[in-house]
């Protein structure tokens, strides 16, 4: 017997569901003890480079106050600026993967939602993150009640934090070097600045284009069509009372 074309495809049996929502939910919880681990370690990280950050500061103040800061004193305050600088690049670079990492995971625990939801769709009213692994989906899911603004997520980063102490911290070695010549304290203060202002810059428009990099390349298997309503902002309008 030939089945007609227009007949719905055969129902999955229960038993097969659950297999299949088994299986989900391991990859589900694999991707989050991955998050967790990396988050973990990275906060590691920024805690010493931090510390020794401080520690740095501390040595520098302690050898300008016993050499009076001069002789072999810019010699050591320069070398121990460099070794933060060098640590701090390391510190930067493994907190921009994780970074990259956490967007992945949450992405792809998206796309496990949207399994859920072809498993039994009406759970999806009781999901408040994405159920989409595009880029929208991904935003919603990091801040799925409040809307928050691209100035907002980054200021409050820890990769604009770690960005922020590098820029000083090359700042202050560029400035050093310039104030070892002849030229006026302004120029060295000026570099300083300038240098600082330019890590931050690089920085960003680095990351930033990596952000787009990734988006343009993948090809989510849902998409969002726009934010949901609560997210969307409110239009001002005007009552007289």
């Amino acid at each position: 017997m030939v089945a007609d074309a227009a007949d719905p495809p055969p129902r999955e049996s229960d038993a097969l569901l659950a297999r299949r929502a088994q299986i989900l939910a391991t990859e589900h919880w694999g991707l989050l003890a991955a998050r967790g681990t990396a988050q973990s370690e990275v906060l590691t990280r920024i805690t010493i480079f931090l510390t020794l950050v401080s520690a740095g500061l501390v040595t520098i103040g302690l050898l300008g106050q016993a050499t009076g800061f001069a002789g072999w004193f810019p010699a050591a305050a320069l070398s121990i600026l460099a070794f933060l600088a060098l640590v701090g690049l390391l510190t930067q670079i493994r907190v921009f993967n994780v970074a990259e990492d956490d967007m992945m995971f949450v992405t792809a625990m998206n796309r496990l939602r949207g399994a859920y939801v072809d498993l039994d769709p009406k759970v999806e009213e009781y999901f408040l993150e994405a159920t989409t692994d595009d880029m929208l989906g991904m935003q919603v899911t990091y801040s799925f009640m409040v809307p928050r603004g691209d100035a907002k997520v980054m200021g409050g980063s820890s990769a604009f934090l770690i960005v922020i102490v590098n820029a000083c911290v090359l700042g202050l070695i560029l400035g050093g070097l310039v104030a070892l010549t002849d030229l006026p304290v302004g120029w060295a203060i000026t570099a300083g600045i300038l240098t600082g202002l330019l890590v931050i810059l690089g920085s960003g428009m680095s990351v930033y284009r990596a952000y787009l990099d990734v988006w343009r390349r993948y090809e989510p298997r849902r998409r969002m069509d726009e934010l949901p309503a609560y997210l969307r902002p409110r239009s001002r309008s005007r009552h007289s009372r």
